[in-house]
């Protein structure tokens, strides 16, 4: 059976168009019933796949010379009569015509041109005919080892694809166990460090316990004997005076000297795995078919372009250290022992010396971009960052935008802060949603308005800030967990100097799920006064910087847990703090403004370190997720990132 209208696979099988459309019919994705390799339709299905030339003009020569017996004797009584003359047949060849003729032919229109017999104008033509013949042959042979040479490529791309992907996901794996080896490595030095300082805690806690019992039954036997009066009394009274003499003479209990390890993350940057670059391989050509004696034969070429081949070149760099538990000595507690009053104010009287503002406890490694201005790059009150893996988003306030950077400070691009059709709000500040979303507070005007952005700057959705006039700017942060929306809000007289700040707390629809007031306070706890920036912790707790000196630290239910910092200018205190993040070790940096300098804090509040002290007026301050630390400069309208604090 012949083929019927035959298409080709691209794995170079052969199927009629009925057949495959039938076997398409059937299953999809259509696979070659040969190999089964999926063969991808074009638009217009089975019909838009190439047609096998080849193999259709065979067909027809088969079926054309299977017809031939039942017609040869007429087609050959046809073929030897004149058309001109049916009756006559042809007799000789014309050489000046070169057609065969009859000799009623001969007379009228050929009388005069050189002739030759039939047999022999047959016998001089075959030879000519089997050069073309060959050539031919020789062009289709060219063409059909071309195909085989896309078939043995194709082959050859498949094998590399599979080798590639093979060698991405082994660089994949090796790198996921060293970090695994290595992290079960960090965990395991921190559990000795721990079990050794709890050692030294238990034995400092023995030792002073032996003690504590003897003293406390010498001073219950005494009380019992001097409630019995008589010479028990004046025996015991002896005995206690040899135990407390005996311990006014011994030295006070030795302080327990303890080394809490610390874990410092590894500066390196997320690794890459390696690279997939694209190399240009020559094609094979086609060869060339030979030239035929006698015809000169048709140049022909083919131009197929070049191959391209993925390479995959894994990193040449090893797999970066997750970072480093180190052992850092911390002073024990020392026995109270009374502390004169004067001697108290005396102390607390001596102020922290910064000495050079440029010169930081360590030399950070920071770039900064920006300025004062209002073309693309530069910032007029740069009022809020925030970051996800490759961009930083910043609200530039008085320019109306945020402007999107890289994280090395590439401008990108920017978008206009609209609320609704060509109304803009001034933003007072930026957070970035569990879903990549941007959610923007501001203003125009009196109203007050919280935005949801795409990253590319169109309105998602958008909420009034109706609950009274903030006199204060606005903070933003989002809990991804619960879905929330946190918003600062300081209301109040200004003129007066009665002020009293709060978060509400939203669904992004913007119903409002709870207040976080000073009703959360007991009497003797300070409330908000000036709100400002917002974020929320690991641990779900929520921190609010108070620029009346404060940070306030609430759970995730909006309780009060406690408040650090304070107006005075010890290293430890806060002045005017404005932004406020977290870094993936749960610490709390803040932007102490009035100080000129970015502080960080423990979980608790407690000082660790000033980060830097060269800012003049650090504004907003936020954490990428590779862990660099952003900070604002409302005094020259800058951004700058430190790569390690």
């Amino acid at each position: 059976e012949l083929f019927t209208r035959p298409k080709v696979l691209p794995c170079q099988h052969t199927f009629c168009q009925d057949c495959l459309q039938d076997h398409a019919g059937r299953k999809l994705p259509l696979q070659c019933p040969n190999c089964r390799r999926q063969v991808r339709l074009p638009p217009q299905g089975v019909a838009g796949l190439p047609d096998n030339h080849l193999v259709t003009n065979l067909c027809e020569r088969l079926q054309t010379q299977a017809t031939l017996p039942g017609e040869t004797g007429e087609q050959a009584q046809a073929e030897d009569s004149c058309s001109i003359h049916p009756s006559e047949k042809f007799k000789v060849y014309c050489k000046q015509c070169q057609l065969p003729v009859c000799e009623l032919c001969l007379e009228e229109a050929h009388d005069g041109h050189g002739t030759t017999t039939i047999n022999k104008a047959a016998q001089e033509k075959r030879s000519t005919v089997r050069a073309l013949i060959t050539e031919g042959r020789n062009i289709l042979e060219s063409y059909c080892s071309f195909i085989r040479g896309l078939r043995e490529k194709e082959t050859s791309l498949n094998e590399q694809k599979q080798q590639r992907d093979n060698g991405i996901i082994q660089a994949y794996n090796h790198m996921i166990q060293e970090l695994t080896e290595r992290k079960a490595q960090l965990l395991s030095e921190s559990e000795q460090n721990h079990r050794e300082n709890m050692k030294e805690i238990q034995n400092g806690r023995d030792t002073v316990l032996a003690d504590v019992n003897d003293m406390s039954t010498a001073c219950d036997r005494a009380e019992r004997a001097m409630e019995q009066g008589g010479v028990t009394f004046l025996m015991q009274g002896t005995s206690l005076t040899e135990v407390v003499g005996k311990y006014r003479r011994k030295a006070a209990p030795t302080p327990v000297h303890t080394q809490a390890a610390i874990f410092q993350p590894s500066d390196t940057p997320v690794p890459v795995l390696g690279h997939v670059t694209v190399q240009s391989l020559p094609s094979a050509p086609i060869p060339a078919a030979p030239k035929s004696s006698n015809v000169a034969a048709r140049p022909t070429s083919h131009h197929p372009g070049n191959h391209r081949q993925e390479v995959t070149r894994p990193r040449e760099t090893p797999v970066p250290e997750v970072g480093h538990v180190m052992a850092q000595s911390l002073p024990s507690a020392p026995i109270s022992t009374p502390v004169p009053a004067d001697s108290y104010r005396a102390a607390s009287s001596v102020r922290h010396h910064h000495g050079n503002p440029r010169r930081l406890e360590h030399q950070d490694q920071r770039v900064t971009f920006g300025g004062k201005g209002q073309e693309t790059g530069q910032f007029n009150e740069p009022v809020g960052v925030i970051a996800d893996k490759w961009e930083i988003f910043v609200a530039d306030c008085r320019n109306q935008r945020i402007q999107v950077f890289t994280l090395r400070g590439t401008f990108v691009r920017q978008f206009p802060t609209f609320v609704s059709g060509e109304e803009k709000m001034q933003p007072d500040d930026i957070s970035m949603d569990g879903d990549g979303n941007l959610w923007v507070v501001g203003r125009t005007g009196i109203c007050g308005f919280a935005v949801q952005y795409t990253k590319q700057g169109r309105v998602q959705r958008k909420f009034d800030l109706r609950k009274g006039r903030s006199i204060w700017g606005r903070g933003v942060a989002v809990d991804g967990r619960r879905n929330h929306i946190f918003i600062t809000n300081t209301f109040g007289d200004p003129y007066e100097n009665i002020k009293q700040g709060e978060v509400l707390v939203f669904r992004p629809d913007g119903a409002l799920v709870r207040i976080i007031d000073a009703q959360n306070l007991v009497l003797w706890q300070r409330e908000m006064r000036y709100p400002r920036y917002i974020t929320v912790g690991w641990e779900g707790n929520i921190l609010v910087s108070d620029h009346d000196h404060r940070v306030y630290v609430y759970n995730e239910e909006g309780q009060f847990l406690f408040h650090f910092g304070g107006e005075e200018f010890d290293i430890c205190q806060l002045q005017g703090p404005c932004g406020i993040c977290t870094d993936r070790s749960g610490n709390v940096i803040v932007a102490d403004t009035d100080n000129s300098r970015v502080e960080l804090f423990d979980k608790t509040g407690t000082f660790l370190k000033h980060i830097s002290t060269g800012l003049m007026r650090p504004l907003a301050v936020a954490i990428t997720p590779g862990g660099q630390l952003l900070v604002s400069n409302i005094a020259d309208h800058t951004v700058s990132i430190f790569q390690n604090y």
